[in-house]
């Protein structure tokens, strides 16, 4: 396959890329096929094949039919990134490309896989993109993991900082003090559906409904942030209609007063998270238990499953550093939810005794990217790890943007970003690897390779602003203190960062 890497993706979890074939790592096939824009376009660079693997229980590789649910226990990440080992191995074998290298790609949980799977299959993955990925989200992290920085993620997205109406956080955070008012009668439960446009069907009756309500509303303000891409995009709606360029910048103009009567901020707030909830434009009303699609609601449920056999991951809010409530993490309440929904006992601590935490410097051939608007940024690699495992930073990034296919509206450092992540790429597979009894026939086909000399030339090129372009200091200056702020510390990272000159001198 000449000089070429095998990319490999698995669908729904998690992209990946070979040798120059291809391998993501996911599980939506569709909805991966049309937002992998890194792979196809690198893939004719690299002369790669590219390959989506849907992940186990998702999109149609769903087993035992309408059974599935009496076997969940083989809905496990070690068994899907096995599942990935096994056809990688085979596919290599079926085009005579054992020479070649395989690189993995992977978003969110996908990242998540195709960094795991890098430290677990080294032999069998030689280097892996991990955008957005949350490995460190989790208990028995040291240091600990913040639980409440998702929050804190959220509410940075509806800052003023982050380009949103100066009132937004004061007036979701008001928000909530209405619903514990008006939910207390109900008199005020029907003040709360009217004004909110609830469907009649779904007014609040009592107190815990008023708290689904009020996690509904919440729940839009996080996909919003997820999606807070810089263009129109289908993606976090699973192609069922697109949000708006910045959705959380358009649902906070509504929220743009000081001066909201309790009716208005209510009606603000429908319009506000309608940017998401009627992303179609035709949604009448809504309805806090109506779900938002049919694949949605299924990945939510198996995804909840996951959650309780092998990645607890805790999430607070505190209503002070974020725009929410009051709400510690309650490990006894997960554990009690888990056994009622799944019959199942979490294990908190698996998943950091499982894949090493932060614990993972003997790793290699690693790009953690994360952006600054995704909220889930503070679970993911923010510093470099070792010079073979960097981090780089995108601070007008939403979840894994820079997978994405590229677009007019991109911002310099997303662009930035994926020049980094093709150059690491580059550097893996020029280094020679000989592997096993098919070492001669990789001699024989005379495939390039790098001198140490110029191994360590493109390494520095990548490092050092070859493709990164010169660092913004003053803006690097700020985000590191707003990440210290948030994070509780201050580490060195790979930022890709773009400085715009402003032609002003001579009338230019």
């Amino acid at each position: 396959m000449g000089q070429c890497s095998v990319c490999v993706c698995p669908i729904r979890p998690l992209p990946s890329c070979f040798g120059p074939p291809s391998f993501p790592a996911a599980s939506w096939s569709r909805r991966y096929l049309n937002n992998t824009g890194l792979m196809w376009e690198s893939a004719p660079d690299f002369g790669a094949m590219l390959v989506f693997a849907e992940h186990r229980y998702y999109g149609e590789s769903i087993p035992y039919g309408k059974h599935v649910r009496k076997h969940m226990g083989y809905l496990m990440a070690e068994q899907a990134m096995a599942d990935y080992a096994e056809l990688i191995t085979e596919i290599k074998d079926e085009y005579d490309a054992n020479g070649s290298a395989v690189i993995g790609f992977g978003g969110s949980y996908g990242g998540m896989l195709a960094a795991w799977m890098r430290l677990k299959y080294p032999h069998v993955l030689d280097g892996s993109i991990a955008a957005s990925a949350p490995i460190w989200n989790f208990l028995g992290e040291s240091p600990p993991f913040d639980t409440g920085a998702f929050a804190k993620g959220v509410t940075y997205d509806a800052s003023e900082l982050a380009g949103s109406a100066p009132a937004c956080i004061y007036n979701v955070r008001s928000t909530w003090d209405v619903l514990r008012v008006y939910g207390r009668d109900d008199e005020g439960r029907a003040f709360l559906a009217d004004s909110l446009g609830l469907c009649p069907d779904a007014k609040p009756r009592n107190s815990d409904d008023v708290a689904v309500l009020r996690e509904w509303l919440a729940a839009a303000w996080d996909m919003m942030a997820m999606g807070n891409f810089p263009y129109p995009s289908s993606y976090i709606t699973n192609g069922h209609g697109e949000l708006p360029a910045f959705p959380v910048r358009v649902a906070c103009s509504y929220l743009d007063s000081e001066s909201f009567t309790d009716g208005d901020l209510l009606e603000a707030m429908s319009q506000a998270v309608g940017v998401y909830y009627n992303h179609t434009g035709d949604v009448l009303c809504f309805d806090p238990l109506g779900g938002t699609d049919p694949d949605s609601d299924h990945d939510a449920s198996f995804w909840d499953f996951q959650w309780c056999a092998e990645m607890l991951m805790p999430f607070s809010k505190d209503g002070e550093r974020d725009m929410f409530w009051e709400e510690p993490f309650d490990l006894q309440a997960a554990i009690a939810a888990c056994n009622q929904s799944w019959g199942i006992t979490p294990r908190p601590l698996w998943a950091t005794t499982e894949w090493g935490g932060r614990r993972i410097a003997s790793g290699s051939n690693i790009v953690f990217s994360n952006g600054l608007l995704d909220p889930w940024h503070g679970g993911g690699v923010l510093e470099d790890i070792s010079d073979s495992m960097p981090a780089v930073i995108i601070p007008e990034g939403a979840h894994h943007l820079d997978l994405m296919f590229s677009h007019p509206d991109d911002p310099l450092s997303v662009i930035e970003v994926r020049k980094f992540q093709r150059e690491a790429i580059r550097d893996w597979i020029r280094v020679p690897f000989p592997q096993g009894p098919n070492w001669n026939q990789i001699q024989d086909r005379q495939v390039p390779t790098a001198t140490a000399t110029e191994a360590v030339e493109t390494h520095e090129s990548v490092r050092q602003g070859g493709c990164a372009g010169r660092v913004f200091q003053q803006w690097w200056q700020f985000v590191r203190q707003w990440l210290g702020t948030i994070l509780g510390y201050t580490t060195p990272v790979t930022t890709i960062a773009v400085e715009v000159e402003a032609k002003v001198q001579g009338g230019k």
